[in-house]
């Protein structure tokens, strides 16, 4: 891949493809391709290939998916495996038709059973059942990532996937019906600061900027706001001191405090890297490392039966409990109300971190720590233009 090289990133709005887009061009490629959705409609074999027919490719970046945490997937389960079944099936199949040099495809950890050995290696795939909330999005990324190595095996292609971790960072999605655990406590920490103020406009800006309750146009009065907070956690009460260990006479003494609810136990143990750090390690494997190469490093194992995977894990090997993530938010924001976990809602699998042994031998390591990816996601929302 040279500075010249024809590169289609699809899904380049999005978080992944986004970063990617920003990392390429830090690096001097000057020639990248992108079509919006209302532009190109992946779901559509026909359009998808009469744009690589035409726009003719050379390296493609496949970021595009239909996304979403907990509450979208369990919700939404049709839509998560057909939708992202088709875009990965029309893009695969394009990349070879059209003669691509190199594909890689992006994936997900979620790809690996519920009960998996812990740190998650490659060679876990297909081994046990899946987490059933996420289940149709990690089948269809099982599905796309096969499709690459059947190619490869088949008709020789240079088609490499990608199993990244747990993901956060400029142009995250903050709907709350539809983000991940990250971004979503985020969000609704800040609001639950905004409402400890008693800060109307910062709210009813936010809301504008990321409209609840299908309000596409952000258009919220006043009056509205504890209705359309409490549906998502966040509410002020009435506290007793004395329930809170905070005795300070006889007499009883109340505050009002903001509660912001978490889904779940909190004890969930979850591993997190900046997107940047992502882009960095796609842009390295695209540049660098050929599906020979993945191959290669587990070629020394000699079990019967033994197919080397034609993918491979992206993480940082760092794991912290969605508790302990929930609080480190609550300093950044400096939010001083209450954290209340909701043991009605699903916890997830309990632990999901990544070996990344893999990609440390081809040469690539991370460079953010969650402290300071954490940090940099709070300064970019606060310099948001609306906010």
């Amino acid at each position: 891949m040279n500075l010249n090289s024809r590169i289609y990133i699809a899904g380049h709005t999005g978080l992944v493809g986004s970063a990617i887009k920003r990392a390429l061009y830090s690096e001097g490629y000057n020639n990248l391709i992108f079509r919006t959705k209302d532009e190109l409609d992946l779901t559509d074999q026909k359009a998808v290939n009469d744009f690589f027919s035409k726009e003719k490719p050379e390296y493609v970046f496949l970021a595009a998916a239909f996304v979403g945490g907990i509450l979208a997937n369990n919700t939404f389960r049709a839509d998560f495996i057909y939708k992202n079944i088709m875009i990965q099936s029309n893009v695969i199949f394009a990349c070879w038709k059209y003669k691509v040099k190199k594909l890689l495809f992006l994936g997900s950890t979620c790809i690996y059973p519920k009960n998996a050995p812990q740190p998650l290696k490659e060679d876990y795939l297909l081994s046990s059942p899946l987490e059933y909330t996420n289940e149709p999005y990690a089948i269809a990324k099982i599905a796309g990532l096969k499709m690459c190595e059947a190619f490869n095996i088949q008709y020789k292609t240079n088609f490499i996937s990608v199993m990244p971790t747990n993901l956060y960072g400029p142009g995250d999605n903050f709907n709350l019906e539809s983000s991940h655990v990250l971004p979503a406590l985020l969000r609704k920490i800040i609001l639950g600061k905004y409402l400890e103020e008693g800060n109307w406009d910062a709210i009813l800006n936010d809301f504008r900027k990321y409209p609840l309750d299908n309000n596409n146009n952000g258009d919220y009065k006043k009056e509205q706001i504890p209705e359309l907070l409490e549906k998502y956690g966040i509410r002020k009460v009435r506290s007793d001191y004395r329930n809170r260990k905070l005795h300070i006479s006889d007499e009883m003494k109340f505050e009002d405090v903001v509660n912001v609810s978490v889904w779940g136990t909190g004890k969930p143990l979850r591993e997190f890297m900046y997107s940047p750090d992502l882009a960095a390690a796609c842009v390295f494997l695209m540049k660098k490392v050929n599906v020979e190469d993945i191959i290669k490093l587990n070629q020394h194992k000699k079990q019967q039966d033994y197919h080397p995977p034609h993918f491979i894990n992206v993480g940082t090997r760092e794991e912290i409990s969605i508790k302990e993530l929930a609080y480190k938010i609550k300093e950044i924001v400096n939010f001083k109300g209450e954290l209340v976990f909701d043991h009605s809602k699903p916890d997830g699998t309990m632990r999901k971190t990544t070996d990344t042994s893999l990609l440390e031998q081809l040469g690539f390591l991370h460079r953010f720590n969650l402290d300071d990816g954490l940090q940099d996601m709070y300064d970019i929302y606060l310099k948001d233009p609306l906010l």
